[in-house]
């Protein structure tokens, strides 16, 4: 079985691997705009910002994540149980202790970011932490130290700003080539055809990125948590809570949804409509998560 550890250095290169794969994206992108519009200058704007944003989602995409939140930071005096759970949990997985903080949200979830464990954090809402007991809150900050030693958070937060900034770029050239000008008179209508479809697959290519890079995640964090208490029941309870709270969540968004523990959105997805957003969904079923903890814990 996976344990804490094992994924370290494959996230390290999933993340470098996600950038490259981000720069082509984003560079083909503007290259496909620029020779449409006969202007090179695009290309160079493209590219300048290309290597901007992927550097920058390395090394601030955690306070990117923090601030689209609006997580607080908080001392031991002022949350001395969660704080000594964190502070626990850390020193038994080997870990060094991260900056804890608390989203004002009446919705129950939890998230870590962070580019290292050196520069982890974890985070909880005050939902979380009204319904929940003292082996549940362990079990939740159990899966979230997970994702910090396995790194996972690394991949999942670069993900965030390079996923969203690839849509956004798409969206700005599709509307340049749209309303914009350019003699294309001379282009062959097939490599037009080619740009365009491009430019409409890539945000979708990008947000496929970030759905890979989620559900298997949880599956691991959710093992590597129960093997960290040693009491899978806590981290099984703590989800069937949260699962069965339809409190809306307010300091969400679609692209930080794949961070938290559960998914933030669950319950606006209903009927047809959640069969088909099954195919887009950031986290495994609730209680194919539920029944796999409970099964570890009767082993």
């Amino acid at each position: 079985m996976s344990t804490l550890y094992t994924q370290q250095s494959s996230n390290v290169l999933k993340t470098y691997a996600l950038m490259t794969t981000f720069l082509v994206f984003a560079i083909a992108i503007a290259y496909g705009a620029s020779w449409y519009l006969g202007n090179p200058t695009i290309l160079y704007i493209g590219v300048a910002l290309s290597f901007f944003t992927s550097i920058g989602s390395y090394w601030f995409s955690d306070k990117i994540v923090l601030r689209m939140t609006n997580a607080k930071q908080i001392s031991k005096e002022q949350a001395p149980e969660l704080y000594n759970i964190v502070e626990n949990l850390s020193i038994t997985a080997g870990l060094p202790m991260p900056k804890v903080f608390i989203v004002e949200d009446p919705s129950p979830n939890a998230f870590a970011t962070g580019r290292d464990p050196e520069h982890a954090v974890v985070a909880a809402t005050t939902g979380l932490l009204q319904i929940l007991d003292r082996t549940e809150l362990e079990g939740v900050m159990a899966h979230e130290l997970s994702h910090v030693g396995n790194r996972d958070m690394l991949v999942m937060t670069v993900a965030v700003v390079l996923a969203g900034f690839i849509a956004i770029v798409a969206d700005f050239f599709t509307r340049m080539m749209m309303f914009g000008g350019g003699d294309n008179r001379d282009r062959h209508p097939a490599f037009l055809i080619l740009g365009v479809i491009g430019i409409i697959l890539a945000p979708i290519a990008a947000k496929m990125i970030q759905l890979a890079i989620s559900r298997k995640r949880e599956y691991l964090a959710d093992a590597s948590g129960a093997l960290l208490t040693r009491y899978p029941e806590g981290l099984a309870s703590a989800l069937e809570k949260i699962n069965n709270s339809h409190t809306p969540m307010r300091n969400a968004s679609h692209a930080t949804a794949h961070l938290f523990i559960s998914d933030p959105f669950k319950d606006e997805k209903k009927g047809i409509m959640q069969k088909i957003s099954g195919l887009f969904q950031t986290h495994p079923p609730a209680q194919d998560r539920i029944n796999r903890l409970r099964n570890m814990g009767s082993e």
